[in-house]
């Protein structure tokens, strides 16, 4: 017996065996608007990084309320949560449920429009007042784009009183979690589906990312995408937070996302760069002339806009030779 754990011992100590570390995988809530760009996202990152991503996607309002409870029974939840406005994400950072807030990319409302409707921004509101006109839109509180088409109703409200209980009342709240709404079938477009196969609306308030990606597809590529009028037009402000007992790598998560590369994916599925910082009730939007403020702010704990800074100093320093150019030539 001695012999032989002698010789499993002189074994154990002359090979060592390593094994790989597995990281955990990130745990990230997102909207659904998001659901293209983003899984476009975790895939590079993930490539880049060695870190997976899990991805669950739903209207914000539903997600934050998830979040909530999900942490107020076992004390976690999500790592990162991407909303599609900044009040979801904001009101979680309110009731200390993460960490503050940045808005991370934008998006704006379209009304997209079933083919052979003559509808331009011009005439676009005579169209949606139309009472043989079917206007869908998502469900409010429980997805943001439902709250922004309700927006847009008040907006109307001030060039035809009276439009904005019209439109609300009219209003078709097809997705986004409304209980009566038609069942949209596993694989389906949502503005194909209710725009062309069941033509249960005629216009749809939607995003411009989710009109360009109905007009992608063989189905949807004869609808038509209108711009809103500037007395109409509503932007879509998108927020990013990390929430309470995140995983540590989440952090890794929100920097590759506000990266370039990160940006850069976002950018080509249809949104807009990120322009402000939101924390409490204030957003601010960060220049040239306030890059020593931007420093000072404690983001994500570790994580606190290093590349943006960088990349600010760089062009404050360029501006600065121009200027001191030009002052020498002249």
């Amino acid at each position: 017996m001695k012999k032989q754990i002698f010789v499993l011992s002189l074994i154990a100590s002359t090979f060592s065996v390593t094994f790989p570390i597995q990281a955990f995988a990130v745990d990230l809530y997102a909207a659904g608007s998001l659901r293209n760009a983003l899984t476009q996202v975790k895939e590079s990152f993930t490539k880049k990084t060695g870190i997976p991503v899990t991805t669950t996607f739903n209207g914000s309002g539903t997600l934050a309320q998830q979040i909530q409870d999900e942490l107020a029974k076992t004390g976690k939840s999500a790592d990162v949560f991407a909303s599609a406005d900044v009040g979801n994400a904001q009101k979680l950072y309110d009731k200390g449920l993460s960490n503050p807030v940045v808005n991370f990319t934008s998006n704006r409302l379209v009304a997209v429009v079933r083919p052979g409707l003559s509808v331009t921004s011009k005439n676009l509101l005579d169209f949606l007042l139309n009472p043989h006109i079917n206007v869908g839109t998502s469900t409010p509180i429980k997805d943001p784009s439902g709250d922004y088409a309700f927006q847009v109703f008040d907006k109307a409200d001030k060039i035809k009183p009276g439009s904005s209980q019209t439109l609300k009342d009219k209003a078709l709240q097809l997705v986004g979690g409304n209980p009566s709404a038609p069942v949209l079938p596993a694989g389906k477009n949502s503005l194909v589906y209710f725009l062309k196969e069941t033509h249960k609306a005629d216009i749809f308030l939607s995003y411009y990312t989710s009109g360009k990606a109905a007009q992608s597809l063989k189905d949807g590529n004869d609808l038509q995408l209108i711009e809103l009028p500037d007395y109409l037009a509503t932007k879509a402000d998108y927020g990013l937070t990390v929430l309470k007992n995140a995983d540590p790598d989440s952090e890794k998560l929100v920097a590759y996302i506000l990266s370039p590369e990160g940006q850069a994916i976002l950018a080509r599925n249809g949104f807009s760069k990120k322009g402000s910082y939101a924390e409490g009730r204030r957003q601010k939007e960060y220049t040239l002339e306030n890059i020593g403020e931007l420093e000072k702010l404690k983001i994500f704990n570790n994580v606190n806009f290093t590349m943006v800074i960088d990349e600010l100093k760089e062009l404050k320093d360029k501006v600065l030779d121009k200027k001191q150019l030009y002052e020498v030539a002249s």
